[in-house]
């Protein structure tokens, strides 16, 4: 059995809202190469445990590792090694597609001239549109952008939050494509959905959280029905 540290793990972690409590003493462990899936109903605290994992937030208890560095010291560390696939979009509606990849690039350091970028559009089926802006396109363009730009950079951990939200059949199917493309080159993948067949289907590990507490954890096969979560998925093709 492989010795090296986790990819991700985190132990205790908690996060409060005002008063209402949105992950409590949450702790888990994904090791590197892995794809891990985070699902629970809509405010489980799906995406309070992704964002504290990318740093976009900080925990109020607890302590987490994203590819061997602590998320709350070294925050600049995890972001040069993790990405995050939001659950908004954030993008510049006035600018064209490529020119939102090209601020994403030029603000961490990649090139961003078109010939470089060009590819990162292709790759979600955006190619066509690259010069249109981005107040043009629908919620599903948009999500295929924010796929893009979440993936320009080769990151050691890639956390996706719904990535299949606004997407049609289509989408569905290209976001299992990178996910499985992700997995291939080694990379480690947390994707949190409420689309229980769908993820179980293409991760190794499982986690459910309920009302902010893990209710289960364990190999994505053996994900238990009593989660509560329709196995069908909502619209799942």
């Amino acid at each position: 059995m492989s010795t090296s540290p986790p990819a991700v793990e985190a132990s205790g972690l908690c996060r409060r809202y005002g008063r209402r409590w949105a992950l409590v003493d949450v702790s888990l462990q994904v090791p590197a190469g892995r794809v891990a899936m985070v699902t629970g109903r809509n405010g489980s605290g799906k995406s309070t445990l992704l964002r504290i994992l990318a740093t976009a937030i900080r925990a109020d208890r607890g302590s987490a590792r994203v590819a061997g560095f602590d998320v709350s010291r070294e925050t600049a560390a995890v972001r040069r090694r993790a990405a995050l696939l939001s659950h908004h979009s954030y993008h510049y509606e006035a600018l064209t597609a490529l020119e939102n990849l090209a601020v994403a690039a030029r603000f961490t350091g990649l090139p961003a001239g078109r010939e470089a970028l060009l590819p990162h559009l292709a790759g979600v089926d955006l190619a066509d549109r690259a010069d249109d802006p981005v107040s043009t396109f629908s919620a599903g363009m948009r999500k295929r952008l924010s796929l893009a730009r979440t993936l320009l950079r080769d990151s050691a951990v890639v956390m996706l939050d719904e990535p299949y939200g606004q997407l049609d059949p289509p989408g569905f199917r290209l976001v299992d494509r990178l996910i499985g493309s992700l997995r291939g080159r080694g990379v480690t993948v947390l994707v949190a959905t409420h689309l229980l067949e769908r993820g179980a289907g293409l991760a190794d590990l499982a986690v459910v959280l309920e009302a902010g507490r893990l209710a289960w954890s364990g190999p994505a096969a053996e994900l238990p029905s009593k989660s509560g979560l329709d196995p069908d998925g909502e619209g799942a093709p």
